[in-house]
């Protein structure tokens, strides 16, 4: 296993020298060689939807789960194999590195590529916390590499549609406001009277890599790292992240980046799993142009059912409210009512593989201007899944009377729904599980930091704690 000092030596006398090449220098007939850096559930998709736009070959794969970098190596027969990410970014027989890991490997992972001279394509979201996702950014400037994140809505013709309906013919007027949902009823993850013991197969300081060492109490190692802070980012950041981009892009058209103001609620409930990250999480953001608020759950409608609470709009997607009626947008569909909810359009997407193979091209091309999801308009996407999750995880009890101060009518909608929904599990907004931030929290979105009342409780959560031998480069330092 190569050691961390080695490493770092041979990296910066390559960077400081000069002697990376660019990453297409060894394309063979334009052929991009891929190395995967994960080789589970969303890695396998990813090589799926590669293997169909056609032009690269996948030539290296990595996994600290010695079963799943052997079924890896089979469906990718004369990859070359590895258990540490810091060894495949090496590896001069890789063109360009895709990151689907967990989510707290993803900036580490993409960062240590690009300072090798890799491309890189990272699934969403774009960082496990904000700093990080602001390195990944300038390294991505600073070695001049292709960068894409995972929101492959970004790549569907559907959007310009949407832009186009909204903000060129303006057919249903002004926007006044933003209704995003998450709701999707996700099981517990169980919770252990004794730490969950590792797998003997799978290298686990290198699963954990920049995370803490912290004892496990869910019932499995992978996946349900999503709803444990040290490794994952909750739904908010799971499914949040896709919708909140969506919103960025067609109802902002990217001209906000960063919330001005964010207050949120919200709670782990009725599972008494080991789970940290809400099961039911509702934020209010003001933008400085429209209101949005997302509500989220993973909770049915009622104790033991199958089915989401009843909501207005899609289960993941959003309501765009406007002078003359509204949109209903979700992931490969969109459609517009007027204001006595009458049908007027609708306009459908394309689920298939131009995400990647826009980041192929712009891997051939050397242009990063023709990214659908560059790495910048990625961290900002994120970011407002980052800002949504501190506000929550600054809170104290839930005080009816600071969140009565958002005066916001969409807002108080999904208040109002989430104080029936978390009655029907025998909880309530006074509920001790119940947590809102402890006021409203300021933004600013240049240094991509909290600023005003509270905000020293809130940027401690810009930056995590990194474990020796997986930091990451602080490229403002």
């Amino acid at each position: 296993m190569i050691q961390r000092r080695s490493f770092l030596a041979a990296s910066a006398a390559a960077i400081g020298t000069g002697m990376l090449p660019p990453a297409t220098a060894g394309l063979v007939n334009d052929e991009i060689r891929l190395g995967f850096i994960s080789c589970g559930g969303r890695a396998n998709e990813l090589m799926g939807r590669f293997e169909k736009v056609g032009g690269s070959r996948v030539t290296a794969i990595c996994d600290p789960d010695e079963g799943r970098l052997g079924r890896g190596g089979q469906r990718n027969p004369g990859a070359k194999k590895y258990a540490d990410a810091r060894e495949l970014v090496l590896d001069p027989n890789v063109d360009a590195v895709v990151v689907a890991t967990c989510n707290h490997w993803h900036c580490l992972g993409a960062i240590l590529a690009m300072e090798n001279g890799k491309d890189v394509y990272v699934e969403k979201p774009l960082s496990h916390s904000q700093w990080e996702g602001r390195q990944t950014v300038l390294a991505a400037h600073k070695h001049n590499r292709i960068c894409q994140i995972g929101t492959q809505q970004r790549s569907d013709p559907m959007q310009a549609e949407i832009k186009e309906f909204l903000h060129t013919k303006k057919t249903l007027g002004e926007i006044t406001g933003v209704r995003v949902n998450r709701f999707g009823v996700r099981p517990s993850i169980g919770k252990r009277d004794t730490p969950l013991p590792i797998d003997k197969n799978v290298a686990y300081d290198l699963w954990l890599g920049p995370a803490a060492d912290e004892p496990i109490y869910r019932n499995k190692l992978h996946y349900d790292w999503h709803w444990d802070w040290n490794t994952g980012s909750g739904e908010m950041g799971n499914w949040g992240v896709h919708v909140l981009d969506d919103v960025r892009n067609n109802v902002f058209q990217d001209q906000v980046r960063l919330p001005k103001q964010i207050f949120g609620g919200g709670g782990r409930i009725a599972l008494n799993d080991a789970g940290q990250t809400p099961n039911v999480h509702f934020v209010f953001f003001d933008t400085g142009m429209y209101p949005v608020t997302i509500a989220l759950s993973n909770l049915p409608g009622e104790p033991g059912g199958k089915k989401s609470p009843k909501h207005p709009g899609p289960g993941s997607g959003y309501i765009v409210s406007c002078e003359g009626g509204y949109l209903h947008g979700s992931r490969g569909r969109a459609t517009a009512f007027d204001a006595d909810g009458k049908k007027i359009a609708s306009m459908s997407g394309n689920g298939s593989v131009k995400h990647q193979a826009n980041f192929l091209d712009a891997v051939r091309s050397r242009d990063r201007s023709i990214l659908n999801a560059e790495v910048a308009v990625g961290n900002d996407s994120t970011g407002w899944c980052n800002l949504a999750n501190i506000a929550f995880r600054v809170g104290g009890p839930f005080d009816q009377s600071v969140a009565a101060k958002v005066d916001d009518p969409i807002w108080k909608e999904v208040v109002g729904e989430m104080q029936t929904h978390l009655e029907a599990h025998g909880s309530s907004m006074d509920a001790d599980e119940i947590v809102g931030s402890p006021s409203m929290l300021t933004i600013d979105a240049k240094t991509e930091t909290f600023i005003g009342e509270n905000a020293d409780l809130a940027n401690a959560y810009l930056k995590r704690q990194y474990r020796a031998g997986f930091e990451v480069t602080d490229y403002e330092a």
